[in-house]
């Protein structure tokens, strides 16, 4: 099972960078989760992007940052577990190394393997 990680951001982090002892345990954490096959794709995302939105047949794109979003992804692990519910252990571990946010966990389908195929 595949499951995408993200953490969320509203806005009100103070964006401190973070200190080394987190930096190594993060590194080491990756380093274990990779070797064991289970992280498969980890990063952060630009923020803002680009929105694109198709209606009536008329596509639009717009650049960000959209003021109207309350909170936004600003980071990612593509992990691959036996169950939701090491995906939620494995989640637990990553904030008690970063200590305070918010994140979403939710399973990727591929094909062949959608809920009720």
């Amino acid at each position: 099972m595949r499951f995408l990680m993200m953490t969320t951001d509203d806005g009100s982090a103070t964006g401190t960078p973070p200190d080394e002892k987190m930096q190594m345990e993060m590194g080491r954490f990756i380093e274990e989760m990779s070797r064991a096959g289970v992280l498969l794709a980890t990063g952060g995302l630009e923020p803002g992007g680009t929105r694109i939105k198709s209606s009536g047949g008329k596509v639009t794109v717009l650049d960000g940052p959209f003021a109207e979003a309350k909170e936004a992804v600003v980071g990612f692990a593509l992990i691959e577990t036996g169950s939701r519910e090491e995906a939620i252990e494995l989640s637990k571990r990553f904030w008690a190394i970063v200590a305070d946010g918010e994140g979403v966990i939710q399973q990727v389908f591929g094909p062949g393997d959608l809920p009720g195929a």
